[in-house]
């Protein structure tokens, strides 16, 4: 005969993963902005940084402004945003990149990486 446990309600609770308790940390996220100057519309920019920028693993979008300048704003671990900064700072076969101005803005939670016209 099996012995039964003397608060079976314990015994039941151990069973269920505890949502409260966090297993793993949250990583560290950042979010930049990224204006980048130079001959870089009408090259295939925008497709080849949203490329770039899922391969990565950040969220945000990218998009052409009226004045000739891209605009990037990117989200994720430090690590990754550095690797698109270098990569936006040569950018795709064609372009001739200029500068590459940075500012820093809230985490806001974005869930994709996106092209915006």
């Amino acid at each position: 005969m099996a012995r039964r446990t003397r608060n079976r309600a314990d015994s039941i609770a151990r069973r269920f993963v505890n949502r409260t308790q966090s297993g793993r940390p949250q990583p560290f996220l950042e979010r930049w902005r990224l204006l980048i100057h130079g001959q870089v519309q009408g090259v295939g920019f925008r497709a080849s940084c949203n490329r770039r920028a899922l391969d990565l693993g950040l969220r945000g979008w990218v998009r052409n402004l009226r004045d000739g300048r891209v605009e990037v704003q990117a989200e994720g671990p430090p690590l990754a945003i550095s690797e698109l900064r270098a990569w936006c700072e040569q950018g795709p076969p064609g372009a001739e990149v200029l500068r590459v101005q940075l500012s820093q803005f809230p985490v806001t939670g974005d869930d994709w990486f996106e092209v915006r016209r």
